[in-house]
């Protein structure tokens, strides 16, 4: 029908790394929950992954982001998060240090990715969202827990 558009929207959750907004596609979060379970390490996985949890009987690999996009650790506070993505029958938690909310961002103000992070990191970002004042890095998850 002539004079409809698709729709060119897309809902990013946003989570901060330091001072640094980031934001992932919410299609593939399944939920999100407090950073107080406890975690089991696992001999020779790799060191971004912090172990797993029991999550409702599930067994989830907890993924340190910090870590896999090599900056600095920090402490956990009270508002560090894990996101629980699930993707291919995939699912994995993410460690933040913020969830923030979940924004529309059209697709027209996303910018290639260039300049920032990285030669080992930059494959993990899909571009650059911009919200009036505010840049949010997009996160290709998919390429995180799967590189």
């Amino acid at each position: 029908m002539e004079g409809l558009k698709t729709p060119n929207i897309i809902q990013v959750l946003s989570f901060k790394l330091g001072e640094d907004e980031y934001g992932m596609d919410i299609r593939n979060i399944t939920t999100i929950i407090e950073n107080n379970l406890p975690i089991t390490r696992v001999p020779g996985v790799p060191p971004y992954i912090k172990g797993v949890i029991n999550l409702r009987g599930d067994i989830v690999p907890v993924l340190e982001l910090r870590r896999k996009l090599n900056l600095q650790p920090v402490e956990d506070t009270e508002d560090t998060k894990i996101i629980v993505v699930d993707i291919d029958d995939m699912t994995v938690g993410i460690k933040v240090d913020r969830v923030l909310e979940v924004v529309q961002l059209d697709k027209e103000c996303i910018e290639e990715v260039s300049g920032i992070g990285d030669e080992n990191s930059r494959d993990y970002f899909s571009g650059l969202g911009r919200i009036k004042d505010r840049v949010i890095i997009l996160m290709d998850i998919e390429k995180v827990i799967r590189i």
